[in-house]
């Protein structure tokens, strides 16, 4: 009798512990075109750990889709530029690290010798919004600055 009292108290303690990981994912839209985007895949092991496991996953469907393992993350904060850099090539900065991404066969690898200055265009930044994941475009209009004096 005791022990059926004792399960639904340790799965209670238990249950915060669950929801306290993150695991979550974000698309880039390559040109509206669902079948070709750049995903950024985020999972934390363990509840008590700030370490977060991340993955770009590079798709064009049907042709290819990959995933490929990056520098792992801190759990609830996350930056991740990304930049036009020629024909489906895109650069991608997340800190000081910089990756290269083609979406024509689904190829990625780690930029050893970065550039002083991005490479092209941003397109838009990988990160929290409201306590998800988000890929937010550069090209969302951004609000005018008042001057106090108006």
């Amino acid at each position: 009798m005791r022990l059926t009292f004792i399960k639904p108290l340790l799965v209670l303690a238990v249950l915060p512990m669950l929801t306290a990981c993150e695991y979550e994912g974000a698309a880039f839209i390559i040109n509206g075109n669902k079948d070709e985007n750049i995903s950024l895949v985020r999972e934390q092991t363990w509840f008590w750990s700030s370490d977060v496991n991340q993955a770009i996953v590079v798709s064009r469907m049907p042709t290819c889709m990959r995933r490929y393992d990056i520098k792992s993350g801190v759990a609830g904060t996350v930056k991740m530029e990304v930049y036009e850099a020629g024909s489906s090539l895109w650069a991608l900065k997340q800190g000081k690290s910089w990756y290269l991404a083609s979406t024509e066969k689904c190829e990625f690898q780690r930029w050893t010798e970065p550039p002083e200055e991005p490479p092209g265009r941003l397109v838009g930044t990988f990160s929290r919004k409201n306590d998800r994941l988000e890929f937010l475009s550069a090209d969302s209009p951004a609000k005018p600055i008042r001057p106090a004096d108006e």
